[in-house]
């Protein structure tokens, strides 16, 4: 890493800070924001002044009336975006101790990605707000785009950073549908979650993704995984003890046993969210924690910018 060296990300002790350097690392060059005026609405119309810009003129009002009305619209960066963020333990795996080689695991990257977007957001006088979930939305505040409101969130992220439970599980269902009523319509909602927790009750987590988009949000899921190890299943071939850090339950087995069979489910599984994902119009970002998450969230923010230009 270059801007960010491995200590100061296994330390995680200012987030602001770390959250500015990865923002300064990718905001220059980027002469239009990748969110901006995402959420602009149509307001109302008003009659036109001699001397105006005539870009909003609403050409069809004047051909029914013979008059010239322009359309105005919400402030353009009025765009609220709501960052939501699984909290459940699953998402403390690898799970870090002061002895362990890890310095990130699936938690981390996803509060330090999040602090990243808030602070680029903050830099742009966008709204954002937070949520965070387990078996049910323990926090949810509204969008703001003030410093204090930024500081706030990052106290957030930092007591999830500082705090891992063990045996807490998810219900991504339940906190999508509750998201998806109360945030503000055409927001943009930002998903950081590995999305394993509802493997078994899958059309119900599609439902609930479909409800974030039927609310009229634009909705980007970064699926955050530890690739080598939860989906390419990269053990060496010893007997194991493998844990569910949700449930505790405990399974003892030799690696080879099960890497073929895991692999297919799990590459089924994938396969198919990424599908629904297209199906739904939700934006699907594979973040896999092992590779740099500045790279990830770049390529993804300059395609926005692409797109929207």
């Amino acid at each position: 890493m270059s801007l960010l060296n491995e200590q100061s990300v296994r330390n995680l002790g200012n987030l602001d800070l770390l959250a500015k350097q990865v923002v300064e690392g990718f905001i220059i060059g980027l002469h239009k924001s990748p969110f901006h005026g995402f959420s602009v609405e149509f307001a109302e119309h008003r009659l036109y002044n001699q001397g105006e810009s005539t870009k909003n003129i609403d050409w069809k009002v004047y051909a029914r009336t013979g008059k010239m009305f322009t359309k105005r619209f919400e402030e353009e960066t009025n765009l609220r975006c709501q960052i939501v963020i699984d909290t459940s333990s699953s998402m403390y795996f690898p799970e870090i101790t002061k002895k362990s080689k890890e310095h990130i695991n699936k938690l981390r990257f996803s509060a330090l990605s999040a602090a990243a977007l808030m602070n680029l957001l903050m830099r742009q006088r966008d709204a954002f707000g937070l949520s965070l979930f387990d078996e049910s939305v323990h926090e949810h505040t509204r969008c703001k785009s003030s410093t204090t409101h930024y500081r706030l969130l990052l106290t957030y992220l930092d007591k999830l950073i500082e705090n891992p439970e063990h045996n807490r599980p998810t219900n991504a269902t339940q906190a999508l549908h509750e998201i998806a009523e109360n945030t503000h319509r055409r927001s943009l909602v930002v998903i950081f979650s590995d999305m394993f927790g509802d493997m078994d009750n899958k059309d119900e987590l599609y439902a609930a993704l479909q409800h974030l988009k039927h609310n009229k949000h634009e909705v980007i899921l970064f699926h955050v995984t530890d690739k080598p190890k939860e989906q390419d299943f990269e053990f060496t071939n010893r007997p194991y003890l493998f844990i569910d850090m949700e449930t505790g339950e405990k399974v003892r087995l030799q690696s080879n046993q099960v890497k073929e069979y895991y692999k297919e489910r799990m590459g089924a599984y994938i396969d198919e969210l990424k599908m629904k994902c297209l199906q739904y119009r939700v934006d699907y970002v594979e973040a896999d924690i092992t590779k740099d998450f500045r790279k990830i969230l770049q390529a993804y923010l300059v395609k926005r910018s692409k797109m929207i230009r």
